[in-house]
């Protein structure tokens, strides 16, 4: 019998996945929406206002809200891809805690510019990353649900464009929004909430099910776990995207660094910042894209992911004793490169190696912890490396764990060779 509870058992006559002319752009609407609703607050918004509230000290505040943001994504992403795999409704089970997520996300950034404390920030920002983390749960297992290993490359190269554009779009939002700060912040939320909307609209889902295990608290606290044991490669895709985001991570602090060490004023910020990001998002395009197509065509991963890491070091250590404009310019486009190349393959590795079709959100969380625990460690690290040598050791220190990446990307499995227990694959068919 059909209900309309979120956790019960659905009997939708409509079975079948969205066609793929329709799947590619809705999903890349949802991590559009998701990198706008995240990264342009990060990259610009965030220290603007905490300039105007605590002034001297804002750089501090910023690690500390960031940090807190980022655990909470962190903690929350595995929890959010287990309610997404267990849940059962009309709509699916990735399409309501997409829309929810969202709804919820804008909410909270609205709210962000009527602050007047730092901890008032902290709270929200808590609120924005774990909204967004089970938008993000839900729209990432779509790609194991739903696209055949064939044309998996093609379209986590397509995501990675829309999760390098998303920050571009958002600061054009931004600085096309009417004056005054709280204008940015909601011309943010809404551009992001509209893309996740279209993105549910364009969508549909297999009918549901009642398999697996039922959503209870034991099941929610064991989304945490998996035995590196038993999935080995599952393990080594984690280390390998853990690592190399280190190295992208060091973008949170590219707005203090161009405040600090070229005294770039707050009028000429926002121009600065946008340029930088037009050029990142020209190299990312480009980078993603064909990295995406040409990885499928030959039927290799890893000397991408390699590749990608070593370009990031490249890019740290150039930024790392940059004197001029010129250097900065040169090392994001080395950084964008490296960014595009990562993003077209880095998924379609993780999807390769997941133990189960069953739990994928759930698993894919916990690759989404890779991503968060980097924004969480690298805030509470950067206070310490800057006092001992600027942005120098800062920068120089991510590099390494570039490097590390490269190195931990040699365990990785090659495309075919996965083997091991949790094997499976997507028996589906498109229009």
């Amino acid at each position: 019998m059909a209900t309309t509870s979120l956790f019960a058992p659905v009997e939708d006559p409509r079975d079948g996945v969205t066609p793929m002319r329709r799947l590619a752009p809705a999903v890349m609407m949802s991590e559009f929406a998701y990198a706008i609703a995240l990264t342009t607050p990060v990259q610009l918004l965030l220290a603007l206002h905490l300039d105007a509230i605590v002034g001297v000290g804002a750089a501090t505040a910023f690690g500390v809200i960031t940090g807190f943001g980022a655990l909470v994504a962190i903690l929350s992403s595995p929890v959010a891809g287990r309610i997404s795999d267990r849940t059962r409704s009309r709509l699916g089970r990735r399409r309501p805690w997409m829309l929810i997520g969202s709804m919820f996300g804008a909410l909270a950034l609205v709210a962000v510019p009527f602050t007047t404390e730092v901890w008032q920030i902290v709270l929200l920002w808590c609120g924005v990353q774990m909204a967004c983390t089970f938008q993000r749960a839900a729209s990432s297992a779509l790609v194991a649900d739903q696209v055949v290993e064939e044309r998996t490359g093609r379209v986590t190269g397509l995501l990675g464009l829309a999760a390098a554009s998303g920050p571009l779009v958002g600061l054009a939002v931004a600085n096309a929004a009417p004056a005054g700060r709280a204008g940015q912040w909601l011309a943010v939320a809404l551009f992001a909430l509209g893309a996740t909307s279209v993105a549910f609209l364009l969508l549909r889902e297999p009918r549901s099910d009642s398999s697996g295990s039922p959503l209870n608290l034991r099941t929610v606290a064991t989304a945490f776990w998996f035995d590196p044991r038993r999935h080995p490669a599952f393990a080594w895709a984690w280390i390998v995207r853990f690592l190399i985001t280190c190295a992208y991570a060091s973008s949170t602090y590219s707005t203090f660094f161009l405040m600090e060490r070229f005294d770039t004023n707050a009028q000429e910020l926002s121009r600065v910042v946008l340029l930088l990001g037009l050029l990142t998002i020209s190299c990312v395009a480009v980078s993603c894209v064909a990295a995406g197509y040409l990885s499928d065509w030959v039927r290799r991963q890893k000397p991408f992911v390699a590749f990608s890491g070593v370009l990031a070091a490249a890019a740290l250590v150039l930024m790392a004793w940059a004197q001029n404009m010129t250097l900065i310019y040169v090392g994001v486009a080395v950084m964008g490169i490296s960014m595009g190349t990562f993003l077209a393959v880095d998924l379609a590795v993780c999807v390769r190696v997941l133990p189960s079709r069953t739990d994928s959100a759930r698993d894919l969380g916990i690759f989404n912890v890779a991503n968060s625990l980097p924004d969480s460690l690298v805030p509470l690290a950067a206070p310490v490396l800057l006092m001992i040598g600027g942005y120098t050791a800062l920068f120089g220190t991510l590099a390494v764990f570039g490097l590390l990446g490269v190195l931990a990307c040699s365990r990785l499995p090659e495309v075919g060779r996965e083997g091991g227990p949790g094997r499976w694959t997507v028996p589906i068919t498109r229009s």
